[in-house]
């Protein structure tokens, strides 16, 4: 046997296969910009909605409610219109005042009357209006004016004479009372009867105007035809608003003035009977009546 040789041991080196690493390539992301829809800003109020292709007529009126309207108005439907106003404000003028009028008169007849029934002879009626100037006090103190007058011929000329007489200023007193009482309502009719027609006046001039604008701009868009004719129609409006009432108010106060003159009647009528009692009891003193 062979013996192994002594010494170190030397190992043959081991070649290590060098490891490639395979770089790892990143993509890159790309980011969308997200595009943000504007949001169309809604109309004004008052304002019509205009085309989004189409910007706004500088030249067409922005403000279409009644005082921008009248505002806009031709010189003319401004008349118009203003003249329409004062007869509403007259006509609502004059239904306060005649209430207040008609109210205290009817109430002032009243009164009389229920003297001149709680009184036994014409002349203590009379003491007891006083110095009073009611249509009613008038008639009793006029009565017996008259009856103190003809006494002295009553013997010899009868009480036919004076009863005419006294007839006639009871008229002429209820006459002048209820005409004053009817003063004023003529002013109701006129109003009622003429104001749809001068409206109609201030339409028909607003819309003539309208066509002219349209022939010369030369354009039909109704968005330059509207506005004049809203203009023209607004006076026929006002006239229709100022005439109804007036009818109305007039037809009132026609049945108050005639309710009114029959108070006048019943209490002339009273006065009439306080006379005949008076003339069939001449001579007599109060007491034996």
């Amino acid at each position: 046997a062979v013996p192994a040789p002594e010494g170190p041991v030397i190992e043959a080196p081991v070649a290590e296969t060098p490891v490639t690493e395979t770089p790892v390539t990143e993509t890159p992301v790309t980011e969308t910009p997200v595009t943000e829809t504007p949001v169309p800003e809604a109309p004004a109020s008052g304002d019509p909605v205009a085309p989004a292709s189409e910007a706004r007529d500088p030249a067409l009126p922005h403000d279409l409610s009644p005082m921008g309207m009248f505002l806009a108005a031709d010189w003319v439907v401004k008349g118009v219109m203003i003249g329409l106003a004062v007869a509403s404000v007259i006509t609502w003028t004059i239904l306060l005042a005649k209430m207040i009028e008609l109210w205290a008169a009817s109430r002032r007849a009243a009164g009389a009357a229920r003297r001149i029934a709680a009184a036994p002879s014409l002349a203590q009626a009379a003491a007891a209006t006083g110095t009073r100037a009611d249509p009613v006090s008038r008639m009793i103190r006029s009565a017996d004016a008259e009856y103190r007058r003809s006494a002295p011929a009553l013997a010899e000329a009868g009480d036919h004479g004076v009863k005419e007489r006294v007839e006639s200023q009871l008229e002429r007193i209820e006459l002048a009372a209820g005409r004053r009482m009817a003063r004023g309502t003529g002013v109701l009719a006129t109003i009622g009867s003429t104001a749809p027609f001068v409206g109609l006046f201030g339409t028909v001039w607003g819309i003539m105007n309208s066509f002219i604008g349209i022939s010369e701009s030369q354009t039909t868009n109704l968005a330059v035809v509207a506005p004049g004719i809203a203009e023209a129609l607004l006076a026929t409006a006002i006239g229709l608003v100022a005439a109804i009432p007036a009818v109305v108010i007039y037809n009132v106060f026609a049945r108050a003035v005639t309710g009114y003159r029959m108070r006048l009647g019943h209490a002339a009528a009273q006065v009439r009977q306080t006379l005949s009692r008076d003339l069939d009891f001449r001579g007599r003193s109060a007491a034996g009546v």
